[in-house]
């Protein structure tokens, strides 16, 4: 099933139907009183989280949804007929934004959440009006009008660490040897084209999810390559796990401060979260240029620096403590 973590749609719900102006009317009743029936509530417009979805592509190619408006009541106090709800199932973590001011107006992020777009209530029926001194009423009220919202629904995966590097920094093979995740890994830039998400499990009864984002590139944030459009999925991170393929001192430190710069530039925040700094690839480099790499960048970032390689298996242990040091702060 093809990824799609953004779309927008119409959502409108039903309009509510009219009263009625009615009179009882029989062979023992010529004046008999008003009976009008009331009109029925438009449908309403449902957005639920659920678990049996893991992409919005419902939804990227049918971008109104229209709920069933409400029948007008009838003579015999009969009320009318309520409109059809629909009801739009979205992955577990989709977040509703109102497409012209940009507010977030639900984030669906447990399972059965709901947002919700009332129909129009119904019109009275004249049977409502009836007083005393008002016994024929031969009026009744309109139904309510049917509301439209403009929407953005925004899949934000449940991750507690984001994966970040640059194209060729190892995070997809990571992941593979983290998780029992089976991302794309090949030897050529951008191999992951969508998020990928695996669970680290932690042999303690507790895991965590890791998110596996495709590669930055420099200018990023101008919207060069492909990464900067899935930084959204990184909102609901605790913490940054930054990949760095370790190299000449120069070259690691420099793709160190342009990924920063490119992070800062698409959210402050973003930045902000703690970060977990490993070089990776160390096998494919000597010890003496690994030893300067990691001096290099630990006194750029003023960071810890781990070392690692997910083709031997160097240093993943250390990794995963740092990692669950993050998630599980408590329990570290």
């Amino acid at each position: 099933m093809k990824f799609i973590d953004e779309v927008r749609i119409l959502v409108a719900s039903g309009k509510g139907g009219s009263g009625c102006v009615s009179f009882r009317r029989g062979a023992f009743m010529p004046r008999g009183g008003p009976d009008g029936g009331d009109g029925g509530h438009g449908g309403a417009i449902i957005i639920t989280a659920t678990t049996r979805r893991n992409t919005l592509v419902d939804y990227r190619w049918n971008s109104t949804w229209r709920a069933g408006n409400g029948q007008p009541g009838k003579g015999q106090n009969k009320k009318g007929s309520q409109g059809e709800d629909i009801t739009l199932l979205v992955p577990i973590g989709t977040a509703v934004v109102d497409e012209e001011t940009d507010e977030t107006l639900a984030d669906l992020d447990v399972d059965g959440a709901t947002w919700r777009v009332d129909g129009g209530s119904g019109g009275l029926g004249n049977q409502n009006f009836a007083t005393a001194s008002r016994r024929t009423p031969e009026f009744a009220t309109e139904g309510q009008p049917a509301t439209e919202r403009q929407i953005r629904l925004e899949l934000r995966l449940l991750a507690q660490i984001g994966l970040l590097g640059f194209p060729n920094a190892g995070k997809s093979t990571l992941l593979s040897r983290l998780t029992a995740a089976r991302p794309r890994i090949a030897d050529y830039p951008f191999t992951t084209l969508v998020p990928q998400l695996g669970v680290v499990d932690c042999g303690d009864g507790n895991s965590f999810t890791i998110a596996d984002l495709p590669g930055l590139i420099e200018g990023a944030a101008d919207g060069v390559g492909l990464g900067i459009r899935f930084l959204k999925h990184l909102e609901r991170c605790s913490a940054v796990l930054h990949l760095v393929a370790a190299d000449a001192e120069e070259g690691v430190t420099r793709r160190w401060r342009t990924l920063r710069r490119e992070l800062a530039a698409y959210d402050a925040d973003l930045a902000a979260r703690p970060e977990v700094l490993a070089l990776s690839r160390c096998d494919l480099v000597d010890a003496a240029t690994l030893i300067k790499a990691r001096r290099s960048l630990a006194r750029a970032s003023g960071a810890t620096v781990l070392t690692i390689s997910s083709a031997t298996g160097l240093g993943l242990d250390d990794l995963r403590r740092a990692l669950v040091a993050h998630v599980f702060p408590a329990e570290s």
